[in-house]
């Protein structure tokens, strides 16, 4: 038998009338499992386990019906609704593919879709990214944002010179040592780092995940050694405890 979306929003009907914890569920109390969920999609897309992709994708639509029946019960819109705001807006903002606008790559449909976005709600270009975002992807959103209408560097030089400008102004912070300061050029000097990657087409949160899997993998490894030495890390000196890791970065 197979099974529709008019079946699963009639079982979320069922559930908040029959089901003690479907009925107790808010807009509110829904917002750290949806975050749960979103994270648990990434990482099922990061093993690329397609089998596990389609149960994660599942678990996220069940939240955007959930969320739509709570609205609906309040009488402010149900999942259709939520199906026609969403055409309509991809309509909107696609006026290349559904009008006679003329785009000629990528950064044109990035610079239209910002525009009419910002046209359309009224708001500044950066309302929309949301503060509760992971600070890495946030300063990225941002970035990404504000160069899609124009404003960034010209090249990847600019950029670059950008990080050893910050980097000369952390180190003069570092110096006077005062903390506020240093953590103000620090911020600057990450911000600074963000952007030279975003410009190398590199993605600073996957890069920087990467790289920190990467060393929990060798620490990992090097408490196996330390251990097969009968011994702690708190016990050997620090040149052995650098040999051990030079050795366990070799083992890559």
């Amino acid at each position: 038998m197979k099974y529709s979306i008019e079946d699963l929003i009639q079982i979320m009907n069922d559930l908040r009338e029959k089901c003690p914890w479907d009925k107790k569920q808010t807009l509110d109390s829904l917002k750290t499992l949806t975050i749960e969920e979103a994270y648990e999609l990434i990482e099922a897309i990061d093993k690329e386990d397609y089998n596990e992709i389609k149960e994660e994708l599942g678990d996220l639509l069940l939240h955007v019906v959930f969320y739509s029946k709570i609205a609906s019960e309040k009488n402010q819109f149900n999942f259709d609704d939520v199906v026609e705001s969403l055409i309509k807006k991809l309509i909107y903002r696609h006026p290349h593919i559904y009008s006679d606008e003329k785009v000629n790559n990528e950064d044109d449909v990035k610079k239209n879709w910002e525009k009419l976005k910002s046209k359309k709600s009224n708001k500044g270009i950066l309302d929309g990214v949301p503060n509760n975002l992971p600070t890495l992807i946030r300063t990225s959103r941002v970035q990404e944002k504000v160069a899609a209408v124009g404003f960034d560097f010209k090249n990847i030089d600019d950029s670059i010179n950008k990080v050893i400008e910050e980097y000369n102004e952390f180190s003069e912070a570092l110096i006077d040592k005062e903390k506020s300061k240093i953590e103000e050029e620090f911020g600057d000097l990450l911000f600074s780092l963000v952007n030279y990657s975003r410009h190398k087409g590199i993605d600073s949160n996957e890069s920087l995940k990467k790289s920190t899997n990467k060393f929990i993998s060798r620490y990992k490894k090097l408490e196996e050694i330390i251990e097969n030495k009968k011994t702690t890390i708190d016990k050997l000196d620090e040149n052995e405890v650098n040999s051990i890791w030079e050795m366990v970065k070799k083992m890559d």
